[in-house]
């Protein structure tokens, strides 16, 4: 899918083949996460991306969509979607396979590179530690955060009411997330680290892209240029 390697504003660096086995998929996903880098403050952003893909998984097809937004504004500069037939098939654990080769592509016709990426899924809040975030950020080489709305594995206690309480998330005696109140009133969003950020971080990071919703702005609208909701600007269709 990809033709080559750098298109202006990002480069990927493509690792691995995606068209393997779900046993050889495994492999390469634990594989990876032994390279996934757990510590780092992000600083000096001035455009942070959001992606995120909305699935017909009747007709295998998927629109990906990537918008990237100033700091500290969050207004919208560059998006840019994209739209593909899925080659691999829909397995729990396995979505990157599934989704990120249409992400990166889509990452790859930007002519503006982001500092930090938010993702609609998740980091290492996962069974082998390498989720949609992390696998991005390997070949992005760059920060990302996991922004899921829906735990994935692992236990946490309930969070506190109010927006910014937090719990943790562990699994296998590993803390592997938080499960993070962006507003009051609302359900928590399932924070992880991605590749190259702290927890901390990360946390802080999606409460400062908050903007009165329950997802960081980011991917509120990658999730909505997904849909075919969002205008070349910014505002929603």
């Amino acid at each position: 899918m990809l033709a080559n390697g750098y298109n202006q504003g990002v480069k990927v660096a493509i690792r691995h083949p995606w068209n393997v086995s779900t046993s050889r998929a495994r492999e390469i996903q634990e594989s990876l996460a032994a390279e996934v880098e757990r510590s780092g403050d992000v600083n000096g952003v001035r455009f942070i991306a959001g992606v995120d893909i909305s699935v017909k998984r009747e007709l295998g097809e998927a629109t990906g969509a990537v918008v990237v937004l100033e700091y500290p504004g969050l207004q919208v500069v560059e998006t840019n979607i994209l739209r593909s037939g899925l080659d691999f098939p829909y397995v729990p654990g396995l979505l990157s396979f599934r989704e990120a080769p249409l992400i990166l592509e889509a990452c790859a016709g930007l002519k503006t590179g982001p500092q930090l990426i938010m993702v609609d899924g998740q980091g290492i809040a996962h069974p082998r530690r390498l989720g949609l975030a992390s696998h991005l950020g390997l070949f992005l080489n760059v920060p990302t955060i996991g922004c899921a709305k829906s735990r994935l594995c692992g236990q946490h206690d309930t969070p506190g009411l109010e927006a910014g309480s937090y719990a943790e998330i562990t699994d296998r005696g590993e803390t592997i997330g938080a499960v993070v109140r962006t507003r009051r009133g609302v359900k928590p969003m399932y924070i992880s680290i991605g590749h190259m950020i702290s927890l901390e971080s990360a946390i802080g990071w999606v409460l400062k892209c908050g903007r009165g919703y329950r997802l960081p702005e980011p991917t509120r609208l990658a999730h909505l240029a997904a849909g075919g909701n969002l205008k070349p600007g910014g505002d929603t269709v």
